[in-house]
């Protein structure tokens, strides 16, 4: 733990501590300039276990076929291959690889304005860096995007030592001080990823929004989920 000149635990760290999951003082959490901190104090407090993939088809691959037997459960029946053979058989999967997540972060001027003690960016900055450092943990692969007017950083999927770091740095640059062009970094992203994975945009939205429905729907429609 942190401490400061009087040997005290710091503050910050020491209202984080006192706090159970899930409780963090968000000015508290604020106080802590190292981001990479900040996020390991809020992760912390939750899960952070290896993930298992919730549903079938989403970083798994097809294995092979076996015979359905009682207790399975029903949801993995393959109802084609029963019209054709008449027989139940449950569909096995292997794990693929680990979930690619990409972050698009909005860095344009309008994520600079706040009424607290910390702005949007500060906030954003947060949950992006708690997300990257959480799904790192789960050993998912975490790609950044960041983008005003135009794209900025672009930082592949990967999990590799290092990596945290370079997300960490792209995510405390300075805000651009530009608008706010959606379209740009989702189509960009859809072309550019091909295996399919989950994207979480981050960004306060002053963008038109049939705009980012059509992009949202065109990532949707290839195979990513979106959040």
């Amino acid at each position: 733990m942190m401490a400061n000149q009087s040997g005290s635990a710091s503050p910050a760290r020491a209202s984080l501590a006192s706090g159970g999951a899930g409780e963090h003082d968000p000015h508290a959490l604020m106080r802590i300039k190292s981001l990479t901190l900040r996020a390991r104090a809020v992760v912390e407090g939750f899960y952070t276990g290896l993930h298992r993939s919730p549903y079938h088809g989403f970083s798994v691959e097809f294995s092979e076929y076996r015979p359905y037997v009682q207790g399975d459960d029903p949801g993995g029946l393959d109802w084609k291959l029963y019209a054709r053979s008449d027989r139940y058989y449950i569909k096995r999967f292997e794990d693929e690889t680990d979930r690619l997540v990409y972050l698009i972060f909005d860095r344009s001027r309008s994520m600079g304005f706040g009424t607290l003690a910390y702005d949007k960016s500060q906030y954003a900055v947060t949950l992006a860096a708690t997300l990257a450092y959480f799904m790192s943990l789960q050993r998912d692969s975490v790609g950044l995007l960041t983008f005003d007017e135009s794209i900025g950083d672009w930082i592949p999927a990967r999990q590799r030592p290092g990596h945290f770091r370079q997300l960490m740095v792209a995510l405390t640059r300075p805000l651009a001080g530009a608008g706010t062009n959606l379209d740009q970094p989702l189509t960009q992203l859809a072309q550019r990823i091909t295996k399919r994975g989950l994207v979480i945009l981050i960004s306060d939205l002053l963008a038109p929004i049939a705009e980012l429905r059509t992009n949202l729907a065109m990532l949707r429609s290839r195979g990513q989920e979106v959040m």
